[in-house]
């Protein structure tokens, strides 16, 4: 999937329900990729809805994602969060327990969490394990697995800090790993956001993945960057 195919692809997210609105902002996207500050205050100019529109970053990376090697995944703490609280379950006991109801945990508990999720719940954001508690959470990968949930000490969330875990998550914590077609979607905050603070939680995003570049990767490494709001075409950034 080329750059192009990614823009198209970014941008069917948003097309799929093609209105007048959405022809209008299209026609008005600048067809040149420009630098962060400039794209940041083209896109905050297609802002218009009733509603408070997240903002993504779609990255086009090349990688092999059937290399191991090659997989580009992991977490970051944004500078100005993400605009919204994320709802953060825990599976802990005892002292470690305690401390993650104290940092903000919106749900805590053993195998009647566990219980819970294989019910069908999974109305929450991100679930986080103490090591102690794979053998209860490890069941559970048909249900978290395909969801993007599943605890994992490499995503680190199976951590023996769970406290510090949670805070991070509630302050605005987010995960990414490439797909299939070496793509990596992200979201990083709000368009109400000042564009300062978007720029800088984007450039956070943009440095965190080109210093995660694999070793085992070859030739252009960073090939496309592009920004959207939920109900907006996309933008093209300068690398």
């Amino acid at each position: 999937m080329g750059a192009a195919i990614l823009k198209d692809s970014f941008d069917g997210i948003f097309m799929t329900k093609t209105t007048k609105r959405m022809k209008t902002l299209a026609e008005k996207r600048p067809q040149e990729a420009l630098p962060l500050t400039e794209a940041v205050a083209a896109l905050k100019k297609f802002d218009g809805t009733k509603f408070d529109q997240s903002v993504e970053i779609a990255m086009r990376l090349g990688v092999d994602h059937t290399q191991a090697d090659q997989i580009v995944r992991g977490s970051i703490v944004l500078p100005h969060g993400i605009g919204r609280q994320l709802c953060v379950v825990v599976f802990a006991k005892g002292p470690m327990a305690e401390a993650a109801k104290e940092a903000g945990a919106d749900v805590v508990g053993e195998e009647d969490l566990a219980k819970r999720i294989q019910g069908g719940w999974t109305d929450f954001d991100a679930c986080i394990a103490a090591p102690d508690m794979m053998k209860v959470v490890g069941p559970l990968g048909r249900v978290l697995g395909p969801r993007g949930l599943m605890p994992s000490p490499r995503a680190g969330t199976v951590t023996p800090d769970v406290a510090k875990t949670v805070a991070e998550y509630k302050a605005g914590k987010v995960e990414f790993r490439n797909d299939k077609g070496g793509n990596i979607h992200a979201v990083v905050g709000k368009l109400s956001f000042d564009g300062q603070n978007l720029v800088d939680n984007i450039q956070a995003f943009v440095d965190k993945i080109v210093g995660m570049k694999p070793a085992a990767v070859k030739g252009t490494y960073l090939r496309a960057v592009y920004i959207s709001a939920t109900m907006s075409p996309s933008v093209s950034v300068a690398i």
